[in-house]
């Protein structure tokens, strides 16, 4: 399905970014892995000396400029960013939320995607490309005790949806993934900030109606459809891959 593409992906040393190298590897894609966590570049060169991790802070315009001339050196051109790197810390209301923490959160969530895009843009309009971003059910139905979060997910949605009509007449497609609750290294720090650690995994578990909370692999399936081709005419849409957790009124066993 993404059979010699070549897809630049931050974040995507574990959790759901990882899962989604994989599916993109499996799928015939080429993978960059823009990311500060070193174990990523020993998991990737199990995957083929075809893909490439480059050592980036997504926050810091001269890391991602260097990203971008490296990935370029290396294969000539790009196909596709999928703009995965995101932080939850902290989990407060707002007013104990610090300007450090709160702008950690906007640079790692959201300046991250104007850096990629600022410096990706040109080369997705040369292959008509496209770009995904990882944005979050709580962007769309909020969430107690995450507000910073909350507003950086929502800021995706919205930035997704000006993005795909700015670069629909190069026909570049923007669209983003919308997890609830995955079972990720980042939701299992966020379970243990909870007042309840001990009780918040069972509530996980109950939350979505197709089942207990998934691993990443089921974002990475999605995802790789919406890189396709098969989703070619599909544009600023923020896609639900929730196991129903967002609908209706119900009783959690």
């Amino acid at each position: 399905m993404l059979q010699n593409k070549i897809i630049l992906i931050t974040g995507g040393s574990d959790g759901i970014g990882w899962e989604c190298v994989k599916a993109y590897a499996k799928a015939g894609a080429w993978v960059c892995v823009a990311d500060m966590n070193k174990e990523g570049a020993q998991k990737l060169s199990a995957l083929g000396k075809e893909h490439s991790f480059l050592h980036c802070d997504v926050t810091q315009e001269e890391e991602v400029e260097g990203a971008f001339s490296a990935m370029l050196k290396k294969y000539g051109r790009l196909d596709a960013i999928h703009n995965n790197a995101g932080t939850g810390h902290p989990s407060k209301p707002l007013h104990l939320t610090s300007n450090t923490e709160w702008d950690t959160l906007m640079n790692v969530n959201l300046k991250s995607i104007y850096l990629t895009t600022r410096y990706g843009i040109d080369h997705l309009k040369a292959s008509r490309g496209s770009m995904l971003n990882t944005s979050s059910l709580v962007g769309e139905i909020g969430q107690d005790n995450h507000a910073a979060y909350v507003a950086t997910k929502g800021a995706v949605n919205a930035l997704t949806k000006a993005m795909a009509l700015d670069y629909a007449p190069y026909g570049i497609r923007v669209n983003a993934i919308s997890p609830a609750a995955v079972n990720t290294p980042m939701l299992q720090a966020w379970s243990q900030q909870q007042p309840n650690p001990e009780s918040i995994i069972s509530y996980l578990n109950n939350l979505q109606p197709l089942g207990k909370m998934p691993e990443g692999d089921v974002i990475a399936d999605a995802c790789v459809f919406l890189l396709s081709d098969l989703a070619r005419f599909i544009t600023g849409h923020i896609l639900p891959v929730s196991g129903g957790a967002e609908l209706g009124y119900r009783t959690l066993k």
